[in-house]
């Protein structure tokens, strides 16, 4: 259940690799994971019109930034804003670096935050990502970045 991933710890988080496909639906089933639900039309449309689900999904997004040492701050315009938190240079050893499987678990968060009506944090999260990636450019590929611009987009 949702809220009992949401009290996971970071080794939980790591360890597990069957619940991010719960915290993140895809509208394609889950390679790794198939009894993950597949989002349809119906299922995208009630996430872009009930803020309860999308308060939901921003609770899974603030769990997985927190495991990643990032943070969700909000413009003075309203719009959101994701950045390294303070405690971002430890985290970031666990998934800062080539060909991590967070990697793929970032492409998931940043397809279903645009398809559940989040685009702006989808939009906001590749900004973050982008901007660590120019700065670790041994880190991250220039084909991770290419698919995260893809999911965001």
């Amino acid at each position: 259940m949702l809220p009992e991933i949401w009290t996971w710890d970071p080794g939980r988080l790591e360890a597990v690799h069957d619940y991010i496909q719960w915290l993140f639906p895809l509208a394609e089933p889950s390679a790794f994971n198939p009894l993950a639900p597949i989002l349809t039309d119906d299922a995208i449309a009630a996430f872009r019109a009930d803020a309860t689900l999308r308060d939901r999904l921003l609770r899974s997004l603030t769990l997985m930034l927190a495991f990643y040492g990032l943070a969700l701050a909000t413009e003075p315009g309203g719009a959101p804003r994701i950045e390294p938190a303070a405690d971002f240079a430890p985290k970031r050893r666990g998934w800062l670096r080539p060909g991590d499987h967070n990697h793929l678990r970032l492409t998931r968060i940043l397809t279903s935050l645009r398809l559940l009506g989040l685009r702006d944090h989808s939009r906001a999260l590749f900004a973050c990502l982008a901007a660590i990636a120019r700065d670790h450019p041994d880190a991250v590929s220039a084909t991770t970045l290419a698919y995260w611009r893809r999911a965001a987009s």
